[in-house]
């Protein structure tokens, strides 16, 4: 399964180098279907071998190979997360329970989860805003997930699709601010994704994330009490960790009750 591991890393590594050119490109608004990748800092047009996922940038050692202008870590980061987040994508489905098809499909869908999942959260970092294109795209894995994992039903991934948006909307009507109609809007594609339990779920350990965030913000002097920060990138923690275990935490929970 090495080799397996290491052709799925490279996979992972190759889709989120992708991903680096949404973050970068939607804000911009520039066409992200369209043109050759470019350096932001001289607009030269990249060579193949300058866009090698994670090699590239160790051979060029972080700069651009014209102007010499540094490339950011973070395009660095992303390529090895999603090199990570493919190899667990790839260890979660169990192979002996399905056919080879279905293996590879629920994986590479697992993995489109997470890429767009990434890209929300530095969008949000970058901008403080999430694409309302993102939003749809997360509600059409949703829909295909009905027949990925038919496992959960249609209806409840409906009330999946409220029971957490509402809740967030009607908060933020009785105080201003205590959301962004990104953030609702992300919960309610993510509600037909996940079903209504792992919402809940996933919306419980963005809580919890963001609040410890919040804690170290305020204890560091960073931001004071009325100060927001980007709170998309906890939701998708939790969207990823609800869909990763969800399942499991809620089996423990349920099983230390007498």
């Amino acid at each position: 399964m090495g080799l397996v591991y290491f052709i799925f890393f490279w996979i992972g590594a190759s889709v989120f180098s992708f991903v680096n050119v949404l973050i970068y490109r939607v804000p911009r608004k520039i066409s992200f279907v369209g043109g050759r990748s470019f350096c932001p800092s001289c607009r030269t047009n990249l060579k193949l071998y300058d866009m090698i996922p994670v090699f590239s940038y160790i051979l060029l050692k972080g700069r651009c190979r014209k102007c010499k202008s540094k490339i950011p870590v973070r395009c660095l980061f992303v390529e090895l997360l999603g090199g990570i987040l493919a190899v667990q994508c790839a260890a979660a489905v169990p192979l002996d329970e399905t056919g080879a098809g279905i293996y590879l499909f629920k994986t590479v869908f697992l993995l489109m989860t997470g890429a767009l999942l990434t890209a929300v959260t530095f969008v949000d970092i970058d901008t403080m805003e999430i694409p309302n294109g993102f939003v749809l795209a997360l509600a059409c894995l949703g829909a295909v997930s009905l027949f990925v994992f038919p496992e959960v039903s249609l209806p409840v991934r409906v009330t999946g699709c409220f029971a957490v948006s509402v809740p967030m909307l009607l908060l933020t009507v009785l105080i201003p601010g205590a959301f962004g109609g990104g953030d609702i809007k992300l919960m309610a594609a993510a509600g037909i994704l996940l079903g209504a339990k792992l919402t809940g779920a996933a919306f419980f350990f963005s809580m919890l994330a963001g609040g410890l965030y919040g804690i170290y913000l305020l204890a560091g002097k960073k931001k004071g009490g009325k100060d927001h920060f980007a709170f998309g990138p906890f939701l998708c923690v939790g969207i990823w960790a609800a869909i990763c275990w969800g399942n499991e935490i809620f089996g423990w929970y349920f099983g230390l009750l007498p």
